[in-house]
This record gives structure tokens, C-alpha cells and sequence, in this order.
């Protein structure tokens, strides 16, 4: 492939990664953000709205049930609580712009959702669960009194209003509120840049409809809380089901693609294609000598490799220590240059050994491809094969694949075969 048109795939993948980041919450909030401010659209769908809520709390009891997912069933529960308590003060009560409720809810959700966020998953019915379950009752009395002692400090204090009302003015919630939201987005922005998680994705998304739902309360009316709050669900939910495709169809060592995917990918393929079977030459004895900690960094070096093969090639990891590359409208001849140039990459790779200590008792080895240290030698074999007249059906093509890769190693390792 030219170097333009590599520079140019390198552009697609890596603006098509930001804008993936969105997806699909942005899209979710805007349909949202859409519905509420299209009268004709609400008319539309008016029979099915009143159901929207169930469904999705519905829906999510179920997976996170199913899933063992305590953070989601949490998250369902505390959005539940605050919709519950906003429509009964809202409605029943004719809750005021500085009603202590809407504040105190405004400021203890934000912060309770980072928090789960900020956690792991820590069972619902284990002692965990149970102690949650405590704080969240715990917060809903509170609420409770407060609402009682309208006229208290307290009460004061969760309506303050200091910010500038022309930038904050449309909005229900008072200054404490507000910060609560900006620590507790905050709080989740950063953990997704030390750590990024897909169910952090999803809470700080989340945030969004929740604040928006919160700030459309007015006296007596509860505006769309109950719209935005079962959305705030629902990207949560949508997230489960997001992390169990990936599991299923995302290998979590490297990064690539699983077996399944690939499978998937070879039954939709038509016409001429090519599969490349990988290998890493002796990874048992690198196992052995180095520990399987140091064999995991190994395939996910390979993996970073296999990433940036050239010609169009997909990378999939196929089990093990082996790992396949598609290549779709292209003959074996044509694409063993860019497979020898792959192999040639990996040999060429300094895979260096160092030992850096983090105690007097412990020292953790650390692979890397610069500094001073032991190296490592890897290798990977290679096997080709084509779809033809002989081998007409994907599976037959990763059979003939792995008999050139059989012979690859049979051979001397470290060398392509077709």
C-alpha cells in the first residue's frame, strides 16, 4: 500500500476512534434532547411514552441480574428513587424553584452515580450490596428531614445562587447542584483518562440526560425528569450490552478481534480472499523461562504489530498464541509481500527483559522495545492460504492456512509458506 494511502487509513482510524467515543450515547441524548423540544414528535409517539420508563428499567433489571452487573442495578435504583421523590413533591407538593428536595437530589445523585463509578463491582446481595443498600435509604431519610426543615440552614445553603444566572438561569438547580455535577464529572473524566472503561464511558454520559432531567423541574410540573432520567438508563443499559459483545467478540489480552469475530467475518466474505495463520515460535519455552506474565506482553506486542499489517490485512487473534489476517479481494501471491515484510518487523523488534523493582521482596519484569536488558527472542511463522477451486469454503481455506503454517514450522520457523 502506498505511503500516502497508509497515512491516509491512519487519519480514518484515528478520527473515527474519537468519534466512536460518542457512540452511541451522543446519538442517544440528541434523539432525546430532539423529543423534547418537538411537540409534533411528542404527539407521535404520546401512546408510547408513558411506557418508556418500565421498559428501560425493566430491561435493565434483567440484564444486570443476568450479567451480575450490582453498579447498573444500583444506578436503576438511585435514578428510580430520585424520579419517585421528584414527581411526588413535584406534583403532590408544588415544589418551588428552591424546594430543598430537588436540590438535595441534585447534589447527592450526581455524586452517587461517580461514586459507583469509581468502584467495582461489588455484588448486591454480599455485604457490599447490603451497605449500599443502607447509604442509599440512608440518603433517601435525609431528604426526607430536610424537606422537613425547609426553612433551616441547611435548606439555605442548597439553594444558593451565586453563579451568574444568564449562563445559569434556564436551570432548576441551585449552586450546589451545579457542583456537585462539575466535581462529580470531574471525578469520572478522570478516572476514564487513567483507566478507561467502558461503564465509565457510559456514567459520565449518563451525567448529561440526568442533569438535564433534574433541571427541567418546575413548580408544579415536573417537566421531562422522567424523560431524561429513564434515558440516563438506558445508556447505562445499552453499555452492558456493549462490554458483552465486546467480551464475546473483542479478545481482552490484545485488543484484536476474537475467534468469533473472525469466523463471522469469513462467512460474510465473497469472491477472492486470503487467510494468513500466525504463530509465535517457541512462546511455550518463553512461558517457561520467563513466566506467563512476560508471555502475555509478548502476544500483545505481536498483536500491536499484526495491527499495522500492510495490503489491507484485518488481524484476529484465533486462540492460544496463534493469530489470523484476513485479506478480502486479494490471491496469496500479492499479499506475501506484506506478510514477509510482517515477519520481518517482528524479527527486527528488540523485545527486551528488564526487571524493575517496586519492593525489597518483589520485582516485576517488564517487557520492552528500547533500554537496557535481556533480550528476547521472538519469531512468528507464518501459513497462506486462498480461496480457489480446491478450497471453496472458508473453513477449508483455514484448514489449507494452517497446513502451510504446519510446514512454516516444520521448516525452520520464522519464515512465510503458501
Amino acid at each position: 500500500m502506498p505511503r500516502a494511502a497508509q497515512q491516509a487509513t491512519h487519519h480514518y482510524e484515528a478520527v473515527w476512534k474519537v468519534l466512536s467515543y460518542g457512540l452511541p450515547e451522543a446519538p442517544i441524548i440528541l434523539a432525546a434532547l430532539i423529543y423534547t423540544h418537538a411537540k409534533w414528535l411528542q404527539d407521535l409517539v404520546a401512546p408510547l411514552a408513558p411506557f418508556f420508563p418500565y421498559a428501560v428499567f425493566g430491561a435493565g433489571v434483567l440484564l444486570g441480574w443476568r450479567f451480575h452487573r450490582s453498579r447498573l442495578l444500583f444506578a436503576l435504583l438511585l435514578v428510580t428513587l430520585a424520579d419517585r421523590t421528584l414527581l411526588y413533591f413535584a406534583v403532590g407538593h408544588d415544589l418551588a424553584r428552591d424546594r430543598v428536595v430537588l436540590q438535595a437530589i441534585g447534589v447527592l445523585l450526581p455524586l452517587n452515580l461517580a461514586a459507583l463509578t469509581l468502584t467495582a463491582e461489588r455484588g448486591v446481595l454480599t455485604p457490599p450490596g447490603l451497605a449500599r443498600f443502607a447509604l442509599v435509604l440512608g440518603q433517601l431519610a435525609l431528604v426526607a428531614i430536610l424537606d422537613r426543615e425547609a426553612a433551616g440552614a441547611t435548606a439555605a445553603l442548597l439553594h444558593t445562587r451565586l453563579l451568574p444566572q444568564w449562563l445559569f438561569g434556564w436551570t432548576s438547580l441551585a449552586d450546589p447542584a451545579l457542583l456537585a455535577f462539575f466535581v462529580a464529572g470531574g471525578l469520572v473524566a478522570a478516572a476514564q483518562l487513567m483507566s478507561p472503561t467502558q461503564t465509565g464511558r457510559s456514567f459520565a454520559w449518563a451525567l448529561i440526560p440526568t442533569f438535564f432531567g433534574l433541571s427541567t423541574v418546575r413548580p408544579g410540573n415536573p417537566g421531562f425528569s422522567t424523560f431524561y432520567l429513564a434515558t440516563a438508563a438506558l445508556i447505562l443499559i445499552v453499555a452492558v450490552a456493549e462490554a458483552s459483545y465486546h467480551m464475546a467478540y473483542q479478545d481482552s489480552l490484545t485488543g484484536l478481534p476474537a475467534r468469533r469475530a473472525l469466523n463471522e467475518a469469513l462467512l460474510r466474505l465473497g469472491g477472492q480472499y486470503t487467510v494468513a495463520m500466525l504463530d509465535v515460535d517457541h512462546f511455550k519455552r518463553i512461558n517457561d523461562h520467563h513466566g506467563h506474565d512476560v508471555g502475555d506482553q509478548v502476544l500483545k506486542m505481536i498483536a500491536a504489530k499484526l495491527a499495522q499489517v500492510g495490503g489491507g490485512g484485518k488481524a484476529y487473534r484465533y486462540g492460544g498464541e496463534e493469530f489470523a489476517v484476513i485479506f478480502a479481494g486479494r490471491g496469496a501471491e500479492s499479499c506475501l509481500p506484506d506478510l514477509e515484510g510482517l515477519r520481518q518487523t517482528v524479527d527486527d523488534t528488540r523485545f527486551i527483559l528488564r526487571a524493575r523493582f517496586r519492593s525489597k521482596k518483589k520485582k516485576e519484569k517488564v517487557l520492552t522495545d528500547r533500554g537496557p536488558g535481556q533480550r528476547v527472542p521472538v519469531t512468528i511463522s507464518i501459513g497462506v492460504a486462498e480461496k480457489n477451486e480446491r478450497h471453496t469454503k472458508w473453513d477449508q481455506v483455514v484448514k489449507a492456512a494452517d497446513r502451510a503454517l504446519y510446514r512454516a514450522k516444520e521448516g525452520g520457523r520464522n519464515q512465510v509458506q503458501a
